[in-house]
């Protein structure tokens, strides 16, 4: 029963630490830097690059192949990719947010 307990609570502390880190990897985009994005998009439209297969979602990898457009003030690029646009972190080329 001992070994039992011991398992369950290394189990809880494993899945708080993985729920801090997911929770640390989350970014969240200030309404006036989606108004700035959106209407930079407006203004400077980009072409939609249709992808088949990829997921449009938070950690979803985007080929180097698109092209990121920078967004001044914004540290995320922008892309619009099967008709959504979304922001990539340049550095890992992971989607952060699909704007809506």
């Amino acid at each position: 029963m001992k070994h039992y307990l011991s398992s369950a609570a290394a189990a809880i502390v494993l899945m708080s630490g993985i729920g801090v880190a997911v929770a640390e990897n989350v970014v969240v985009v200030q309404p006036e830097q989606e108004t700035v994005i959106r209407e930079y998009v407006k203004k400077q439209p980009l072409a939609s690059v249709n992808l088949l297969g990829v997921e449009l979602k938070l950690g979803s990898p985007v080929p180097d192949t698109v092209e990121l457009r920078e967004v001044p003030n914004v540290k995320y690029r922008v892309a619009v990719i099967n008709d959504q646009t979304v922001l990539v972190d340049p550095e890992t080329h992971q989607i952060v947010e699909v704007l809506h």
